[in-house]
């Protein structure tokens, strides 16, 4: 009866994270700052009450906010009470919930924006030094971030190189988001801060795959479906993000 009830606070504790989250997903990309709840399409003001307790559609515009807001908190649930029954090794309990919801945040804030907030980045590397700094010791956190920022900020110079050798050569402006973003680079040195070196080879090798993977996914079925779009540019934080966490709890 007590794991009954034990399960149950913590199912409670990610239902309350996940509100959290989504409120943070839903108005800090926007406002930059922490502001009254406000539905992304038309903008206007959300009932707070109903927009943490039962997200649904906007009154004014009908805009359906509440099908990722339902997802969040199931992932949270699910995840906190999963970690709580199977505790990861060097992480513990309380960095795991921690953790899962930061990168369930950088996740769905660059799917919805293509965007990676550097406060966000930064926060995640000051608990990402105290973490790494338990698990692997100072020197080798250091040696990651440092490892995994510099890896990506190459791969962030190439991606610019290319998108304005691509431009020249089609006589076309360079498009907002071809190159890799600089938020890319900041999250890849709190990657490294978090699995260390050489963690983080293994964090950056497991992100190309799954890029991959999922950018060889869509191409298809655009094709398919006759949509193909050359240079089609995909979130690369949602990778970076789903790396870590394999790594981090399924290792």
């Amino acid at each position: 009866m007590n794991n009954v009830i034990i399960c149950f606070l913590i199912a409670l504790l990610g239902w309350v994270s996940g509100m959290i989250l989504n409120y943070l997903a839903d108005v800090l990309p926007l406002r930059r700052r922490l502001a009254l709840p406000f539905c992304r399409r038309c903008q206007s003001d959300l009932p707070a009450l109903r927009y943490f307790l039962l997200p649904g559609n906007c009154p004014s515009c009908g805009y359906r906010y509440g099908v990722r807001a339902w997802f969040v908190s199931v992932v949270l649930i699910v995840g906190f009470v999963s970690i709580w029954l199977n505790e990861p090794a060097r992480l513990g309990t309380l960095g795991g919930w921690f953790w899962l919801a930061y990168f369930l945040l950088v996740i769905v804030i660059d799917v919805e924006h293509h965007l990676i907030l550097h406060p966000i980045s930064a926060i995640g590397a000051g608990i990402a030094i105290l973490t790494g700094s338990w698990m692997h010791g100072l020197k080798m956190t250091l040696a990651g971030g440092a490892v995994g920022f510099l890896i990506m900020f190459l791969f962030y110079l190439l991606g610019i190189g290319y998108a304005r050798w691509s431009a020249r050569r089609h006589g076309m402006p360079v498009a907002e988001g071809e190159a890799l973003g600089f938020g890319d680079v900041n999250l890849s040195g709190v990657i490294g801060l978090l699995l260390g070196w050489p963690g983080i080879i293994a964090g950056l090798m497991a992100a190309i795959l799954l890029a991959g993977a999922v950018g060889l996914l869509a191409l298809g079925i655009a094709l398919l479906r006759r949509r193909y779009t050359p240079n089609l540019a995909l979130p690369y934080g949602p990778f970076l993000a789903a790396a870590a966490i394999l790594l981090l709890f399924f290792r």
